[in-house]
């Protein structure tokens, strides 16, 4: 597999116009953040920022990294593990607008870290990812390399045009059909979700509004979202997806609830570190997003959340904060998405009509 990322692609300047132009809506003289997540955001970075100066913008750039990462998780010690960086959280109250590029996140370099490390850092971050929501118009971005096409078991070439049409699509466009679909699930009472006899999971989500995600946090994007309302979440639900966090990779992960509390959880691969999330604080083992995959130019896993959520025909649910622009008031140091694919089989029902047969929608 090629593992050469081109610098010199058009495609990476037209992003970052949409980034500027459309997702952010970036104004002269607003205060710019750019979190370059490793070596191979650098063509990405570039653009964002020469298209931040043309537009009369302030730009900063910070450099992050897995290696970075890897090293506090090794060796730091219950402070340092625990610790939210200041120049961090002040970046959230500097900024007007952030831009979060990741860079590779390879599960090979988690697999020794324990899991008493990981939570605790997992935490640390999740404070951070607080503030920017609150506090910034922010959009985050996987940027395509070497070891996302391993995982999505492709070339790098063919990675990156699926990452290109996906995040060049006339959102403008895209948005009006998904927001036609959002409108005729307004009013909606109940979700259930089923596939086989593994899972079948059901909450209200009465009172709670629909939001479409059309490109203004996410590059790509592509999906409609609501919160259970949380004391009403009972069922199972199994992953066929692993799920994964701070680059940890937990397989066959099942959940269960009752009245909305979360009365068993399992997985096949680092159960202690799934445990270890699910005791982050109060809110953390309670449901606090569903949400439909709308991207039809998204069509392999990854294992990167920020591809695979969006993916046309899956579903997925979060664990932790909801969001309260659609009602949602559970809160939570984290926020975990977890991806289900339906596209094989099983359904989703609203108020008992299924709406989702199979990966294909039928609203």
């Amino acid at each position: 597999m090629s593992a050469a990322i081109d610098a010199t692609d058009p495609r990476w300047a037209q992003v970052a116009d949409v980034l500027i132009g459309y997702s952010t809506a970036l104004r002269a003289g607003e205060r710019v953040m750019i979190a370059m997540g490793g070596l191979e955001c650098a063509p990405l970075t570039h653009a964002l920022y020469e298209v931040c100066i043309k537009a009369g913008a302030l730009p900063q750039v910070q450099f992050l990294s897995v290696q970075l990462r890897r090293s506090l998780l090794l060796n730091g010690d219950e402070r340092q593990l625990a610790w939210a960086p200041e120049i961090e959280s002040y970046g959230m109250d500097w900024a007007d607008v952030y831009f979060g590029l990741r860079g590779g996140v390879t599960l090979e370099a988690m697999s020794e870290i324990p899991a008493a490390a990981l939570s605790a850092q997992q935490a640390a971050q999740g404070a951070i990812s607080a503030q920017r929501w609150q506090k910034t118009r922010w959009c985050l971005l996987r940027v395509p390399d070497a070891s996302l096409a391993r995982a999505a078991q492709v070339d790098l070439e063919t990675l990156q045009d699926m990452f290109f049409d996906a995040c060049l699509l006339d959102y403008e466009s895209a948005a009006v059909d998904w927001r036609a679909t959002a409108a005729k699930l307004c009013g909606a009472k109940t979700v259930r979700i089923v596939d086989g006899q593994e899972t079948d999971l059901s909450f209200s989500v009465a009172g709670r509004g629909w939001v479409v995600c059309d490109g203004k946090i996410n590059l790509p994007d592509g999906e409609i979202y609501t919160a259970p309302v949380t004391d009403t979440v009972d069922g199972v639900i199994r992953f066929d997806l692993p799920g994964s966090l701070g680059g940890v990779s937990m397989r066959d992960i099942r959940l269960e609830w009752k009245a909305g509390e979360l009365v068993a959880a399992s997985a096949s691969s680092n159960q202690d570190f799934l445990q270890r999330i699910l005791e982050t604080d109060a809110g953390a083992s309670r449901l606090g997003e569903f949400a439909f995959g709308l991207n039809s130019h998204i069509n392999r896993f990854s294992g990167d959340i920020l591809y695979d959520e969006k993916i046309g025909g899956t579903v997925h649910v979060a664990l932790g904060r909801a969001y309260g622009d659609c009602g949602g008031v559970n809160q939570s140091r984290i926020h975990w998405d977890l991806v289900k694919d339906l596209r094989a089989g099983g359904a989703v029902y609203i108020d008992d009509n299924p709406v989702l047969q199979d990966g294909k929608l039928l609203i």
